[in-house]
């Protein structure tokens, strides 16, 4: 059955309004939805249109309208059809790379935030227990080095190293090999005194240079980039009496939601731990503006070192249910789609 965006739009007010009342609907109610902004009058027309097409009924004289079996039809087979087009596109967005990053942190929060009624947040991903994977030891001219530094990621580093006195081509040659043998496939938590002290000693005279070659590697491997966080469904909070009722309450609480690094310290923690989902209630934020509420947290991996946060902030009496069952088969499915992608076909 085909209707107009006219008629569709009221049978979904009529629909969602009578699932929220129990009540018959009338035009006059109807006319306060701020989607339509259509007369009494009109609403009334559309509405008897829609009850000569068999999807609104009229229960007893001079009163509202419900909602037909065939209207339920409608409306839910439309609901499907919407859900699968909002998850197709989520789909396409999740197989995008590094440069559609952004978009897709944006939309992944819009989505939570309709979904769960609540305001929600991602941090951009960040790379962590990366693993170095090569060093390269370049000659500039007599007194500098260029040390180029590739870690898991495609995550390069260069640094100018100076020197006290020029090196040959085969000293390089020599350094780079000692280096990569050493090196290669560790973290920087795994490169620890006894390792550098080897490679010191290894390289005699050009033990100065080891340190500095090092310093670059710690630099490439270990330099925490500027985490973004991206926000949506700050306005939700309006909906909870308890988080809404006092104004000044209510402000701080929105304040708290824009400032970055509050919202990172509710994020932190759990990193290492695949999938971990975190719940913390009222005072447990340890954040004065967000005594009322809670804070569900999950990980979420795309593979080669990075990771991330995400976040859902609601009153104290969220459907944590809810909510972490779309946690969780959030990570799981940006898990599994960025995975199969990294491993290629086949694997």
């Amino acid at each position: 059955m085909e209707l107009d965006d006219r008629k569709w739009t009221i049978l979904k007010a009529i629909i969602k309004t009578y699932l929220e009342t129990g009540e018959p609907v009338g035009s006059r109610t109807i006319s306060k939805d701020p989607d339509l902004n259509l007369s009494s009058a009109t609403i009334r027309n559309e509405m008897s249109d829609l009850e000569d097409m068999g999807l609104i009924i009229q229960p007893h004289t001079s009163s509202g309208r419900i909602p037909s079996d065939a209207g339920y039809r409608l409306y839910v087979d439309r609901l499907m059809e919407e859900k699968e087009a909002e998850v197709s596109q989520m789909k396409q967005l999740m197989i995008t790379r590094q440069d559609k990053m952004e978009l897709l942190l944006k939309q992944i929060v819009r989505f939570l935030a309709v979904n769960t009624n609540y305001a929600t947040m991602i941090t951009s991903p960040q790379y962590h227990r990366i693993r170095l994977k090569f060093i390269q030891l370049s000659i500039v001219d007599e007194e500098q080095i260029l040390a180029t530094v590739v870690a898991e990621g495609n995550v390069v580093k260069n640094r100018i190293i100076r020197i006290l006195h020029g090196l040959g081509r085969e000293q390089v040659l020599q350094l780079n090999i000692l280096l990569n043998s050493r090196l290669n496939g560790l973290t920087i938590e795994e490169i620890n005194l006894a390792t550098i002290q080897k490679l010191k000693e290894e390289a005699g005279i050009s033990s100065d240079l080891i340190s500095q070659v090092l310093d670059a590697v710690a630099d490439a491997i270990s330099q925490e980039e500027d985490i973004e966080v991206y926000t949506s469904g700050a306005t939700n909070i309006f909906k909870y009496p308890e988080l809404s009722a006092d104004t000044e309450k209510a402000s701080g609480l929105i304040e708290a939601f824009e400032e970055k690094h509050p919202l990172l310290s509710l994020m932190n923690g759990g990193k290492d731990e695949e999938h971990s989902i975190q719940v913390s209630i009222g005072t447990e934020l340890q954040n004065e503006n967000m005594k009322d509420c809670s804070v569900v947290t999950a990980s979420y991996d795309l593979g080669g070192g990075m990771y991330g946060r995400i976040g859902i902030v609601g009153p104290r009496r969220m459907d944590y249910d809810k909510v972490v069952g779309i946690l969780k088969d959030l990570t799981s499915q940006l898990d599994r789609i960025y995975h199969k992608d990294a491993d290629g076909p086949g694997n």
